[in-house]
């Protein structure tokens, strides 16, 4: 587990360093990917080892009897979030935006509303429109640099229109790891409004110490007959390449529609991300995450102190995930002079805080799940592109 060493994935057909240039003007050659949200590290090498197999055996045929695939799934679940799964109520997606797209499809119908909870993981908001549903934005509220949910506001803008909420727990881009209250009060929305909730946990392994992530089975029991659950080991493990996600639905009417999409669609999981998740979902994958999170929290720490130490620049702090959220509202500064900075100045290439919807527009996210020489320099970077500041 040697996340200090550097890989250069240039040139592997690698979106966040090979595509940066065309999106952002950031040539890989010198600049620093800080944007698409996987990592610049291995594997664990019980993963590998998985692959290896597969490509030693050289025969790639349809995976079947997934009993221990299942097994594995449910393991990690009641071993690192105390959340029992019953088989049956897995489905394998490709991926979680796959998935999403599928509760969407499954659920509500054309013209329908489905709430989203901004600002919030971007690839929510473009499947829902390309489904031809409408985006209701829930803004969170932003006290003091913290995310916190205002539902006397929210329940004044239902209409009756939505059908579906979308939930990220833990909060992309935030970093918010959301109290067992809030997530309450987010299951009472969803009944108050007669909502299908889909609470997305992509990040529920990636917990900064000191803080705890509770499933949202875990917190109502009373919500399972319109809950959806979304899991997956590519953010986990950094495997996303692998387009495999887990949802997991415990109501018996919600699984049938569910599996109708998908067997209307002609949706199954590819092999090698069975094999994958699989492998990745085991104590060996465990012991990784286990030497992982340490590592992520002290390049979170890096920067936070690197960017907080720009004037008017506010990092919010980072509770779980690997991505920061910095607010450069106190520089006074047009969004367009802070992107030349930070991109042709300091050759760094963040996501838009904007594509994340209502209260983004400020922020900008970086993924800091790199080598820790690489966050360094980026804050260097940085804080010689805003040099004149201090």
């Amino acid at each position: 587990m040697n996340f200090d060493e550097i890989i250069d994935r240039r040139g592997t057909h690698s979106s966040k360093w090979d595509s940066m240039e065309a999106l952002y003007g950031v040539s890989p050659d010198d600049g620093l990917a800080m944007w698409v949200a996987d990592m610049d590290f291995r594997p664990p090498a019980c993963v590998q080892a998985a692959v290896d197999g597969m490509a030693a055996h050289g025969l790639y045929g349809y995976y079947g009897e997934d009993q221990g695939y299942r097994d594995a799934i449910r393991w990690w679940m009641a071993e690192r979030h105390g959340w029992d799964v019953a088989r049956n109520e897995i489905f394998s997606t490709h991926g979680l935006v796959n998935g999403t797209g599928l509760c969407v499809d499954a659920y509500t119908d054309p013209g329908d509303g489905v709430v989203l909870f901004t600002p919030v993981y971007h690839a929510f908001a473009r499947v829902i429109k390309a489904a031809d549903r409408r985006v209701i934005e829930c803004q969170l509220s932003n006290n003091d640099g913290r995310y916190e949910m205002d539902f006397d506001a929210w329940d004044a803008q239902m209409d009756g229109t939505a059908r579906m909420a979308i939930l990220c727990s833990p909060h992309n881009p935030g970093g918010r790891v959301w109290t067992r209250a809030e997530l309450q009060g987010v299951a009472d929305f969803a009944r108050r409004h007669d909502l299908i909730l889909v609470s997305d946990e992509i990040h529920h392994d990636l917990v900064m110490p000191g803080h705890t992530h509770i499933p949202m089975p875990l917190v109502d029991a009373g919500i399972m007959d319109r809950l959806v659950m979304m899991t997956a080991t590519t953010k986990t493990f950094n495997i996303a390449g692998s387009h495999i996600g887990n949802v997991i639905i415990p109501d018996e009417a919600l699984r049938a529609r569910f599996a109708t999409r998908m067997g209307g669609l002609g949706i199954s999981p590819n092999s090698f991300g069975i094999f994958m998740a699989e492998a990745a979902y085991s104590p060996e994958g465990a012991a990784w995450v286990d030497a992982l999170v340490p590592y992520l929290d002290e390049n979170r720490r890096l920067f936070e102190a690197g960017m907080a130490a720009i004037p008017g620049v506010a990092p919010m702090p980072l509770e779980s995930t690997y991505l920061t959220w910095i607010d450069f509202s106190g520089t006074g500064m047009e969004m367009s002079e802070i992107l030349d900075r930070v991109q042709s100045k300091a050759r760094v290439a963040p996501n838009h805080g904007h594509t994340f919807g209502l209260g983004g527009e400020s922020f900008l996210r970086f993924n800091i799940a790199t080598p820790r020489t690489r966050v360094k320099e980026a804050v260097a970077r940085l804080q010689d592109a805003f040099a004149d500041l201090q």
